[in-house]
């Protein structure tokens, strides 16, 4: 034991370096996003995750967005505690039985406009989960999805990139890939 602490006090902690995004290329998406969003809703854009069952992967990168490197509120981006304060569903995961009815009384609870946006490969169809007695499915299985955002996990700029595609959908009616 004392072997490992002098050892930790000696060796430099291991971190992964910064990811290789432009800060301009950012701060342009989340601008748009933030255009977007006040053009289509009137306000900023107010999104509420859920997590149908995942194993957290796709939530370490959706929260990475409020992180210092990100900063999403600085653009008027905000995640929600409840849904009834929420434009958009951020849902996670392949939905087990045990959060069907709980998925499907959140998007209840969310009041219209909202959207839906499956996150992740499990989100869309399952993924690796697909086929277990546990799991129903996608979340397009319990409720209406307008977006799916593919990716095991998908990275912060992808999930930027599809929440502006969301919103850039000329029609408002048709559901994005």
């Amino acid at each position: 034991m004392r072997k490992l602490l002098f050892e930790s006090l000696i060796r430099p902690p291991l971190t992964e370096p910064a990811p290789p995004v432009s800060e301009a290329a950012m701060t342009e998406l989340a601008a748009a996003i933030e255009r977007s969003a006040r053009r289509r809703l009137g306000r900023s854009l107010s999104i509420r995750a859920v997590d149908a069952g995942s194993c957290n992967g796709c939530e370490l990168e959706m929260h990475a967005l409020t992180n210092a490197f990100y900063d999403i509120e600085r653009f008027g981006l905000r995640f929600v505690a409840s849904p009834r304060h929420a434009d958009v569903l951020l849902v996670t995961g392949p939905v087990t039985r045990n959060m069907a009815q709980a998925l499907e009384r959140t998007y209840n609870a969310t009041p219209d406009p909202k959207w839906v946006v499956a996150l992740g490969g499990c989100a869309r169809d399952g993924g690796c989960f697909a086929g277990s007695y546990a799991v129903i499915g996608g979340v397009s299985k319990v409720v209406p999805v307008d977006l799916h955002i593919p990716g095991c996990p998908p990275s912060p700029m992808d999930i930027l990139s599809g929440l502006l595609g969301l919103f850039e959908d000329v029609s408002g009616e048709g559901r994005v890939s």
